[in-house]
């Protein structure tokens, strides 16, 4: 066997050896952005699966590895078949150069008898943030029937005015403008206006990956 040869049948082994690579299974990011397709909280999983919100958390979060059992709970509550669930997450481009421009008063109007929204960069489909600016109609936390909550975090700064902000585990807090909060938006909370005028304020909501 000349050394050409030899040479030929010990890269043939090595190729022979070596695996094909298989992408690892990344059933915590599937499984978060099925939820997030479906515009679903963790607890509202938690309550058609069965399966406990903080076993759902560490699932999304790669920090458990779910049982068959469990696995079966996720295709029912949530509809899917195995396939739907075992496929790769949807990656979008790193950098892709996206923006959406919204100009002062354009943005997408939703008023309520207590606040009056306005959706900023509305046309941009799947973003990680939703901003909007709301005047703060209400002027009594009667006006309110129930808490507003929304599962993930919210950042709010007041831009003209005050209010008081009453949630469910603290006393009512006074913010002024210029003043900002960062908070558990999943927490039941409400604005009320004390100023003169109504209060304006801009919010910045999130989802959260809370246990």
């Amino acid at each position: 066997m000349t050394d050409r040869d030899t040479k030929a049948a010990a890269g043939m082994t090595v190729a022979r050896s070596q695996k094909p690579f298989v992408e690892p299974l990344r059933l915590g990011e599937r499984l978060r952005e099925i939820r997030r397709a479906q515009q679903l909280t963790l607890e509202e999983v938690s309550r058609r699966t069965g399966v406990a919100r903080s076993t759902l958390s560490k699932i999304e979060n790669d920090l458990i590895s779910p049982s068959f059992v469990v696995v079966q709970k996720l295709m029912i509550g949530l509809k899917l078949d195995m396939p739907q669930l075992l496929k790769s997450p949807h990656c979008a481009p790193r950098n892709a150069g996206r923006r959406d421009l919204t100009r002062c008063g354009e943005g997408e109007l939703h008023p309520t008898p207590t606040y009056e929204h306005e959706l900023l960069s509305a046309q941009m489909a799947q973003k990680l943030m939703t901003p909007f600016k709301t005047i703060v109609h209400a002027r009594s936390i009667e006006a309110f029937s129930d808490w507003v909550r929304h599962g993930g975090e919210e950042f709010l700064l007041v831009l003209e005015g005050s209010i008081l902000l009453y949630s469910e585990f603290y006393e009512p807090l006074q913010l002024d403008a210029g003043d900002s909060l960062y908070f558990d938006s999943d927490m039941g909370h409400a604005k009320v206006s004390i100023s003169d005028a109504d209060a304006l304020v801009l919010s910045v909501c999130a989802p959260g990956e809370r246990a």
